[in-house]
C-alpha cells in the first residue's frame, strides 16, 4: 500500500507514454509522440473542418488528384493557423472560414438595347466582423473583379 502511494506521488503531474518506439532519450521519445498527435491532428482537420471525407476512386490519377487536393487544403488550413497565430488573434481557422463563408462574388449582368451583355462582377460588401478578420490577415477585398474573359449566357451550365 506504502509502495502504490509513493508510485501515486511520483507520478504526480507528469505524462506516462508506454510504447514500443525506439529512442536514444525521453527527450527524442517525446518528439515522436508530439509527431504522431500532430498527425492525428491533421486527419481530424482533414475530415472535420474541411470536410474532406473518403473517397473510393476507381482510377489511381484521380486517387492522386483527391490526395492532392486534400493536402492543398491542409497546407492552408496550417497557413491560416500559423498567420492568426503571428497576428496573437484568438481566432480559430474553423472560425474564419465559418465567418468568411458568406463573402462571395456575384455577376451582374446588364442587357444593352443592342442584344449585347455587361457583366459586372462584384465583391458583396463585408460585414464589420467580417472586416476586422479580413484586417487582421491583411486582406483587403476588391469592389469589383475583373474579367479577363468572356461568357456566355449558358456558362453556368456548360
Amino acid at each position: 500500500m506504502e509502495d502504490r502511494r509513493a508510485w501515486q506521488e511520483r507520478r504526480e503531474g507528469a505524462y506516462l507514454l508506454r510504447t514500443n518506439l525506439q529512442a536514444e532519450s525521453a527527450a527524442e521519445l517525446w518528439t515522436k509522440y508530439m509527431q504522431l498527435t500532430e498527425a492525428e491532428a491533421a486527419f481530424r482537420v482533414l475530415k472535420s473542418e474541411l470536410s474532406i471525407r473518403p473517397l473510393f476512386h476507381q482510377l489511381e490519377h484521380r486517387v492522386k488528384a483527391h490526395i492532392l487536393v486534400a493536402f492543398l487544403g491542409y497546407a492552408l488550413w496550417l497557413t491560416l493557423k500559423h498567420m492568426l497565430q503571428r497576428k496573437q488573434s484568438r481566432l480559430t481557422p474553423a472560425r474564419v472560414l465559418m465567418l468568411l463563408a458568406s463573402v462571395q462574388s456575384a455577376d451582374i449582368i446588364l442587357p444593352t438595347t443592342d442584344g449585347r451583355e455587361i457583366r459586372l462582377r462584384c465583391v458583396t460588401t463585408p460585414s464589420p466582423e467580417q472586416n476586422e478578420v479580413l484586417r487582421i490577415l491583411g486582406i483587403t477585398l476588391p469592389e469589383r473583379l475583373d474579367l479577363n474573359f468572356e461568357c456566355s449566357v449558358n456558362s453556368a451550365t456548360a
